[in-house]
């Protein structure tokens, strides 16, 4: 496996795979890798006949107060974690290659999609996203690109983009991966004491009960969300930030649950915002 930090190194390696006839995916990552993000090397694996991975900690999509500086890194653990799951190569640029002017005169914005939810509480996160993807996207060429589910706003605004520029690549959702209690795999959950570690499962446990009721007929989106809104505030350390129920492609609120569905949450667990998700009704990937 290599690791590259150069653009024009990247491309070469591509181009060359790509003459011998070679089918590329893309996982895009900010690195600090946990089995969610090799849950999207393993899909890619069986697609494509190389795998790029990129690790870039990308500072257009944190706000001022958010975690950029701390945000956790670690290249060598990531590499021999991508390694071992199959990655050929780690994309790894510093921040001058990626940006060599900043701040950018140009940059990716999917207006619609990105007005409420993670868009409302982070304004600019996901102009952000879709600029480093799309440079992802021009500087690797892959024929697909993997995405998890837990950032699901995302995975639908990445999808969105592609479609709207043309894009020659699908793009593809991988399913949430979740600890053994439930607690979906995140980067972030490093912060969490042991304490919040705990009162964490507040999220997952509200889209279980939620998904109860909705098995036991409930389709009015108002007392699913009332019951999942009581689970999470029986836990001293949760703030909610938003907890709503969306059509699954649009992902505008619903007052009833009569289409492709995704039920999202974030809530805050001390000072260590998570976000969780589930899918209802049929919604497709």
């Amino acid at each position: 496996m290599l690791v590259l930090k150069k653009i024009a190194e990247v491309r070469n390696w591509v181009a060359e795979k790509k003459k011998e006839g070679l089918q590329v995916g893309l996982v895009p990552t900010m690195g600090y890798l946990h089995d969610g993000h090799l849950s999207l090397v393993r899909a890619a694996k069986k697609e494509n006949d190389v795998v790029v991975m990129s690790i870039f900690v990308n500072p257009l999509q944190f706000g001022p107060q958010e975690d950029y500086a701390t945000y956790p890194r670690d290249l060598a653990r990531d590499a021999a974690l991508g390694e071992e799951a199959g990655v050929d190569l780690i994309f790894a640029p510093e921040v001058e290659e990626m940006y060599p002017s900043y701040p950018l005169d140009t940059t990716v914005q999917v207006a619609h999609l990105t007005v409420g939810l993670c868009g409302a509480s982070r304004p600019g996160h996901f102009t952000g996203v879709a600029t480093v993807v799309t440079k992802l996207f021009m500087i690797v060429l892959p024929d697909r690109a993997y995405f998890g589910q837990k950032d699901y706003q995302q995975f639908q605004v990445i999808k969105r983009m592609s479609a709207d520029l043309n894009y020659p690549l699908e793009v593809k959702m991988v399913p949430i991966r979740r600890e053994e209690d439930g607690l979906a795999m995140s980067s972030r959950n490093t912060y969490l004491s042991a304490d919040e570690r705990q009162q964490a499962l507040c999220l997952s446990q509200s889209l279980r009960i939620c998904r109860e009721l909705y098995e036991q007929g409930e389709r009015d989106t108002a007392p699913l969300l009332k019951a999942m809104e009581e689970r999470i505030n029986r836990e001293p350390l949760a703030k909610i930030d938003y907890l709503k129920i969306c059509d699954a492609e649009t992902l505008e609120p619903l007052n009833r649950i009569d289409r492709p569905a995704v039920v999202v949450l974030a809530v805050y667990i001390g000072r260590t915002r998570l976000i969780d998700n589930m899918l209802l009704n049929n919604a497709l990937n």
